[in-house]
């Protein structure tokens, strides 16, 4: 916190936040200062690093949302697809973290092997044909009882095609291309439960993510930061997650 608004309390000076830039909405923007409403602020424990909280900034409070919405219980395959995504890395820990038995699925050996550090119980290359078939192998011919899908497209309707009766589906990306094409009429007939990334009041936002970083800061949940870029390089960053090469999360630094 470099200075305060007339009115805002002194305690704030001098210390580490994060916030959207976008107000409220979340809208964003890039800039090496920004001025912030004083309700929007999160301070970021002492523990934890400014990286490593923008990091989970965004990701942190929507990947705790979604386990509270879908209630991933001990025992449980969980499928989380797009799991070398700074999102799914870290679905990939809660789950695990509440008990779940975590498959994670991504694409290539690097992403692998990073989706297997952070603590999948298994992992699968949906590069690869056949891979839901691998997943349903992997839980025994039972197939997942929750997926949370990053991937969206034709590899989140595969992953939705293999879910067991009575599942839980939980859609929150579309990096191929959409959300997952998803028949509502199967998904009634099976007992599934699809649910999407809603949105989430500005509260509800602020109290989840200050949540996360508790979390991190306490050593229960780490970010991946996989690339960082200058600020004045924000095209070669988006260039790097259009094309696919980028891992977990990007960070722009001034």
């Amino acid at each position: 916190m470099i200075s305060l608004g007339d009115g805002v309390d002194p305690g704030w000076a001098g210390r580490s936040v994060v916030a959207h830039t976008g107000g409220s909405g979340g809208s964003g923007g890039y800039a090496e200062q920004v001025a912030v409403a004083a309700g929007e602020l999160i301070p970021v424990p002492g523990e934890l690093g400014l990286p490593e909280a923008a990091a989970l900034l965004h990701d942190g409070s929507t990947a705790m949302g979604l386990l509270h919405q879908t209630e991933v219980k001990p025992g449980e395959q969980v499928l989380v697809t797009a799991a070398a995504g700074g999102m799914g890395v870290l679905l990939v820990q809660l789950a695990r973290a509440a008990g779940g038995r975590v498959i994670g699925a991504a694409r290539g050996r690097r992403k692998l092997a990073m989706v297997g550090d952070a603590g999948a119980d298994a992992v699968v290359d949906y590069s690869e044909p056949g891979w839901a078939g691998q997943v349903r192998e992997l839980t025994a011919g039972h197939g997942p009882d929750v997926v949370f899908d990053g991937a969206g497209g034709p590899l989140g309707r595969s992953a939705f095609e293999i879910i067991a009766p009575g599942g839980r589906f939980s859609a929150h990306g579309m990096s191929g291309g959409g959300f997952a094409p998803l028949d509502q009429a199967e998904a009634r007939r099976r007992g599934v439960t699809v649910n999407g990334i809603g949105a989430y009041e500005p509260e509800a936002f602020r109290r989840r993510a200050a949540a996360a970083l508790a979390e991190a800061a306490a050593g229960r949940l780490s970010p991946v930061i996989g690339q960082e870029y200058p600020l004045a390089g924000a095209a070669d960053a988006h260039t790097a997650l259009e094309s696919r090469l980028a891992v977990a999360k990007t960070l722009l630094r001034p």
